[in-house]
C-alpha cells in the first residue's frame, strides 16, 4: 500500500481551509532534499503558512509538496518531501494531526530533488521541543 500520509495532509488541509481557518504546515527542515528559507528555522523546524492567497502555485503530490511564497519581499520556491511533514493545523485553534517523528519515513534516494546541504543548514542546539495548543 501507499503511505496514508500524504492523504491525510491533503485531507486536513482541506478540512481547514473549509472551516475558514489558516493552514499551517510544520515541516522538519533538517530532512534530506527540504528546501526551504533557512533564516526562517528555528530548532530544526519551521512553520509555513498555506493559505491560498499567501502562496502560488501549490502541489500536493504523494512525495512532495511545492509552492511559491514570499519572504520579506522575495519569492522563494519551497519544496517539502512528504516525509518532512510534522504536522499540519489550524493557526487559530491548533487543532489539525501531528506525526510522531520516531514514524518519519527515510527519504527516497531516488527523488533527487537537491534540497541545501547539511553544511548550508544551521545546526539546532539542545533537544527540539514542540508545544501542544490546545
Amino acid at each position: 500500500m501507499t503511505p496514508s500520509r500524504p492523504y491525510f495532509v491533503r485531507a486536513i488541509y482541506e478540512w481547514i481551509l473549509d472551516n475558514n481557518l489558516t493552514p499551517y504546515l510544520l515541516v522538519n527542515a533538517s530532512y534530506p532534499n527540504t528546501q526551504v528559507p533557512v533564516e526562517y528555522i528555528r530548532d530544526g523546524r519551521i512553520i509555513l503558512n498555506l493559505t491560498p492567497s499567501a502562496i502560488r502555485n501549490l502541489h500536493m503530490g504523494n512525495e512532495q509538496i511545492e509552492f511559491s511564497a514570499r519572504f520579506g519581499g522575495q519569492a522563494r520556491n519551497l519544496f517539502v518531501p512528504v516525509g518532512a511533514v510534522l504536522g499540519v493545523y489550524a493557526k487559530e485553534n491548533g487543532k489539525g494531526m501531528f506525526f510522531d517523528e520516531s514514524e518519519i519515513p527515510p527519504p527516497d534516494d531516488s527523488s533527487g530533488g537537491g534540497g541545501a546541504s547539511d553544511e548550508a543548514r544551521p545546526k539546532p542546539a539542545g533537544k527540539p521541543s514542540l508545544k501542544v495548543i490546545k
